[in-house]
């Protein structure tokens, strides 16, 4: 590159930010060599550049057109690429869930597309717009829903048609709701992993109500109890043409789209009733500090605030700046404070998010040392009170209106953009020309607006304050910040398997079947006269299970003390239990039975084969469910009984397994091999599967009964 082209490179940049070139230097006399050679001019500093204002935000033009059957069509020509894309929105969200089937909404959208439509499976739509470079994608958020579609020019016909048939003939398919439910079964699982989250979670839940539609979960018992016939019906009520607005943008031309669009819908002419408003937010100050123990993290992560308010609110703008000022980013108050000056926060932010039509939050949220928790929640404390006591400085003001005014920028700088925030606007009712508003009302706060606005908006004393750390290691008890402490409950309420409801026919069947079980093992007198049992057998499990194979000793008193001896090649373990509480030993310690371990040795201790087989003359509800099946329940226990039809002997036990990680799944254990052990037919293999897949078997080698076992025996420890 020539010296005269690297000059003009540099003019071409200079200009643009409108900084005046360096001056070559004029013709001097001509000094003595002594002379020292004039300084070279500094170099322009990024604090002399000056940039035009940002102009007001153009919105091209939107054709708008309502179809014939009512559905609303948002049309926008963009010839930049090759593309068309489209999304339908439909007036619909969770925040309409039941109470008892929270999830609906979500599994509904998930299962909309992956469940296929009534002519195409969702495998065989994912091959067809796989090969067509080409997507259809559905989901139900909060507020919303959406189906939208994406393809090249060339395939619109055929993505189009899919499009439609995914919007208004979806199948719900039964396979694709169970894979969807163990999905977000795994999410629930999870969310107690990340303390960043827990934090956050519980921040918003707390503020608008853990029992409103905006601060509820969630729970494995609600989402199991959603059909497929509850997606249909959820779906029949909120996906008709009047409550759906359609936008599409790419390549095309604006009247040909309205032609095609109107025939490819003119099918579609289902109506119902207007859809409700959403509930309105009820919440209340939840004042207070709330600690949700994890003892495994060395920092604290906390988030705090308030209820906040909405987009159209006339001092959104001010919050917003002072929002910025006090935790929007480097040069903010809050960063300067507990990160530059203290030392003790890892990220500290703040954000007043409000939202279209209901209250958002304004919350400050972050990380700090364990040790250095109450400090740090007390500085973020005090620099709320200085920002709403004192005005904020002319600088502070002009960079953070700078950032907000910036911003815009970004968020209308493709049409894609542009057309999804004017959706926005007609969804929540908010003039087309908000932005504009929006944009000179930002240009408009003064420092005044700033204090005004957080005076009146702002109320720490009534924070909620949330923090997910190990109080062990907190330097100063939470309590010191002046504030009552509650203590967080994260634990994940475990599925409770919903008993078949009894009514006379169906109990007096139940009897009839569990009283030819009876006989065909040997009679009820014999099973009563079972008084306790030692069974030694070898467990065989499938490699991938990721268990050892082991001999075990398992031995019995009535009515309800189990205790059961493995030996694997990494050494002895016992279990015990008494039907409600017992104690583990192993090579890595002993302690009580908790959790998981103590839900699977009760569910041990109910399932034993003798008692089992008399549930009915204890007292436990024995219910037909077909012909062969009776469903046993007592308390928290749950099994069902299928019998073999030629024999009348026992043939599989059912019921839900606890796991350690998620939420139980259904096992079944097959019996065969019946031998007689003191005139009872005992089944000498057991084969598991859990889950569907095979899990282990195992093979008794002996099998004692009335031996006269001790209570002592069992509850020795090792």
């Amino acid at each position: 590159m020539t010296r005269l082209s690297v000059l003009m490179l540099l003019a071409a940049g200079c200009v643009a930010a409108q900084v005046p070139l360096p001056q070559e230097p004029t013709a001097t006399p001509r000094k003595s060599a002594a002379a020292p050679a004039p300084k070279p001019a500094p170099p322009p500093s990024w604090k002399d550049l000056v940039y035009p204002p940002i102009h007001a935000v153009a919105i091209p033009d939107v054709e708008t057109i309502t179809l014939p059957n009512g559905m609303k069509l948002y049309l926008l020509e963009d010839h930049e690429l090759l593309l068309v894309q489209g999304t339908a929105r439909i007036r619909t969200g969770n925040l309409f869930d039941p109470p008892e089937k929270i999830g609906l909404a979500t599994l509904t959208g998930m299962v909309l597309r992956t469940g296929g439509t009534r002519t195409k499976t969702g495998e065989q739509l994912d091959k067809e717009l796989e090969d067509a470079a080409a997507s259809v994608e559905s989901s139900i958020d909060e507020g919303f829903g959406s189906v939208s579609f994406s393809c090249l020019k060339e395939n619109l016909g055929e993505v189009l048609a899919d499009f439609h048939d995914v919007l208004i003939e979806p199948e719900f398919r039964q396979d694709k709701l169970d894979l969807a439910r163990t999905g977000m079964s795994g999410g629930i699982a999870r969310r107690n992993d990340e303390p960043q989250g827990i934090a956050e979670r519980e921040f918003t839940n707390t503020v608008y109500g853990k029992n409103t539609p905006y601060g509820w979960e969630e729970e494995y018992d609600t989402i199991d109890r959603v059909t497929r016939a509850d997606l249909a019906s959820f779906y029949r009520r909120y996906f008709f043409p009047a409550n759906t607005m359609l936008a599409v943008w790419g390549d095309f031309s604006a009247p040909e789209m309205k032609v095609r669009l109107e025939k490819l819908f003119a099918d579609w002419t289902v109506e119902q009733p207007p859809v409700p408003a959403f509930p309105p937010v009820s919440a209340k100050p939840a004042v207070g500090t709330y600690l949700a123990s994890k003892s495994d993290v060395t920092q604290t992560f906390f988030s705090m605030g308030q209820l906040g308010g909405l987009l159209k609110d006339k001092d959104y703008p001010a919050l917003e700046i002072m929002a910025d000022i006090l935790g929007g980013g480097f040069q903010s108050r809050l960063f300067r404070r507990v990160r530059t000056e203290m030392g003790n926060a890892y990220e500290i932010g703040a954000d007043w998010a409000a939202n279209y039509d209901h209250p958002g939050l304004f919350f400050i949220s972050g990380s700090t040392k364990s040790v250095s928790t109450v400090e740090t929640l007390r500085a973020i404390l005090e620099e709320v009170e200085r920002i709403r006591s004192t005005e904020v400085s002319e600088e502070e003001l002009k960079t953070a209106k700078d950032t907000a005014l910036n911003s815009l920028v970004f968020a209308f700088d493709t049409k894609a953009k542009t057309l999804g925030r004017i959706l926005n606007y007609e969804y929540y009712g908010y003039p087309r020309d908000f932005i504009q508003q929006y944009q000179r009302a930002l240009e408009a706060v003064t420092r005044a607006d700033v204090l005004r606005a957080a005076k009146r908006y702002l109320a720490p004393a009534d924070f909620t304050i949330v923090a997910a750390g190990n109080p062990e290691q907190f330097g100063q008890p939470l309590s010191k910040l002046g504030r009552p402490v509650t203590a967080l409950d994260l634990t994940i309420p475990e599925p409770k398997k919903q008993a078949v409801q009894p009514d006379a026919p169906s109990l007096a069947k139940g009897r009839e079947i569990l009283a030819r079980v009876q006989r065909a093992v040997g009679g009820a007198g014999k099973l009563a006269a079972v008084k306790d049992f030692t069974v030694t057998q070898n467990d065989r499990f499938d490699p991938s299970a990721g268990r050892l194979d082991a001999s075990e000793t398992d031995r019995w008193i009535a009515p309800s003390h189990l205790r059961q001896d493995s030996r694997q090649a990494s050494g002895p373990i016992s279990t015990y239990c008494d039907g409600k509480l017992g104690w583990f030993s192993s090579p890595r310690g002993a302690g009580p039975l908790r959790g998981v371990t103590l839900r699977e040795m009760r569910n041990e201790v109910f399932h034993v084969y003798f008692s089992l087989l008399l549930a009915g003359a204890a007292g436990a509800n024995v219910v037909a469910v077909d012909d062969r099946t009776v469903e046993i329940s007592a308390g928290d226990g749950i099994v069902r009984l299928v019998i073999d039809p030629a024999t009348g002997l026992p043939q599989q036990l059912l019921y839900d397994s606890p796991q350690p990680n998620g939420p139980p799944k259904p096992m079944e254990e097959e019996y065969s091999d019946f031998r007689e052990v003191n005139g009872i037919q005992v089944p000498f293999h057991v084969t598991y599967h859990l889950g569907g897949k095979y899990l282990a078997e195992s093979t008794v080698s002996q099998f004692q009964i009335n031996t006269g076992l001790q209570l002592e025996d069992l509850e020795r420890r090792p």
